[in-house]
């Protein structure tokens, strides 16, 4: 039995099977720069003046854009984040949070059949500690408790976008 696990022996780029020749693909990936693209915090609250205890109702709503750079092998990938904040009771707006966070990533060695998912699984993984702090401190130092953030499963937005897209690409064929 092969070391891959099956009877078949590893094979190289080139359809060999020679121990030579057969060599494990090195991904390499670096972070190249991370950003706010845009960002917007209105607390509304102190803007109407609320008065009295409330109890907040809070919102996360996540989208991925990743996009191919003019430099090869760099890609930006972006989390647009809208965080809402609305009183249980009357449904008052307490605040409203949009940013876009976004980095640059020189990634090599990927199989391109990878790349898509790599994009927006991985690297926005790597990108959300970020994200959480400055979303901590922005809530905080708009006159709110810190919000932190729960960790996002990146891999189950990708397989529901997935499924999503599927599904309008089968509404649009009937």
């Amino acid at each position: 039995m092969a070391e891959n696990g099956s009877d078949t022996p590893p094979q190289a780029p080139n359809g060999t099977t020679d121990p030579q020749q057969v060599q494990q693909v090195e991904i390499r990936q670096r972070i190249l720069a991370q950003y706010t693209r845009d960002m917007s915090f209105e607390n509304v609250m102190a803007q109407k003046g609320v008065t009295g205890e409330v109890t907040p109702e809070i919102q996360v709503q996540v989208k991925l854009d990743a996009r191919k750079r003019g430099a090869d092998n760099q890609y930006e990938v972006i989390i647009k984040l809208t965080v809402s904040s609305k009183a249980k009771d009357k449904g008052d707006q307490l605040f409203l949070l949009e940013i876009e966070y976004a980095g640059i990533f020189m990634i090599e060695g990927l199989p391109e059949a990878q790349l898509h998912p790599y994009l927006l699984i991985e690297c926005p993984r790597l990108l959300f500690p970020y994200l959480r702090r400055i979303v901590s401190d922005l809530t905080r130092d708009g006159g709110f408790p810190p919000f932190n953030l729960e960790p996002i499963d990146f891999l189950a937005l990708y397989r529901q976008e997935i499924a999503r897209r599927t599904e309008e690409q089968k509404v649009a064929e009937v």
